[in-house]
């Protein structure tokens, strides 16, 4: 594993050990949210944006996905999520909702999980696959294969971040995506299209498509939604 200076805790995932970025609000407890990075790996951002959410009051966790890895490259970026096992990956974010549950800061009975892109896509598996462990799910323009996961297993309510000129995730296939979710599990997802491209919460701008007015409404609905749900 090639070490990232962001990780500063290690939890059990599976057999083995993962990495991560955790963050702890002023009062020193709260509700939990795992964070799940874009393909770019846990960078300064995904450090940011965890920051944030203790700010406001939770307990954050970013598991590191890569195991070390970060670029700023598309090219390599995309290497590196193609050569990600989804396996491994949800057993890394399986290991980090139970590393929440069981945090003596976390005061919630369930977690929230807000991720990015490839972390939109990974919002959606965690929430299929973990059931009522997670009280709020929030992919910002969750990238996802067709006809997976499963999602009859999906109990949590689900908020969604889309952007309007976004190729990676267009809005035909964010209403597909949408109806999938309610049919196999009944959730009606809360889905918001902006006026933006792909990335515009992302204010390292790697794709310049960074748009400040959408991702502050973005971000305060996501906070209104963990408030709400994450208990």
């Amino acid at each position: 594993m090639t070490e990232n200076p962001i990780q500063n805790v290690t939890f059990p995932s599976g057999d083995g050990t993962a990495h991560g970025y955790l963050a702890t609000p002023p009062s020193g407890s709260g509700p939990g949210v795992v964070v799940i990075q874009e393909w770019w790996g846990l960078t300064s951002h995904i450090a940011d944006v965890t920051n944030r959410l203790a700010a406001e009051g939770f307990v954050a966790l970013a598991p590191d996905l890569y195991g070390g890895s970060t670029t700023h490259d598309s090219e390599e970026a995309g290497r590196l999520m193609g050569e990600l096992p989804v396996q491994d990956a949800a057993r890394d974010l399986a290991g980090a909702v139970d590393f929440l549950l069981g945090h003596d800061a976390v005061t919630s009975s369930t977690v929230g999980a807000v991720g990015f892109c490839m972390g939109g896509g990974f919002v959606l598996v965690l929430a299929a696959q973990q059931g009522d462990k997670i009280g709020a799910a929030v992919p910002f323009y969750g990238v996802l294969k067709e006809d997976f996961p499963d999602f009859s297993g999906l109990t949590a309510p689900l908020l969604g971040h889309f952007g309007r000129q976004d190729t990676m995730a267009d809005p035909d296939s964010v209403e597909a995506l949408a109806a999938r979710i309610e049919a196999e599990s009944g959730v009606k997802p809360q889905f918001h299209q902006y006026p933006a491209g792909h990335a515009f919460f992302n204010d390292e701008n790697h794709m310049g498509t960074y748009d400040k007015e959408q991702a502050d409404l973005a971000w305060a609905r996501t906070l209104e939604f963990l408030r709400t749900n994450v208990r």
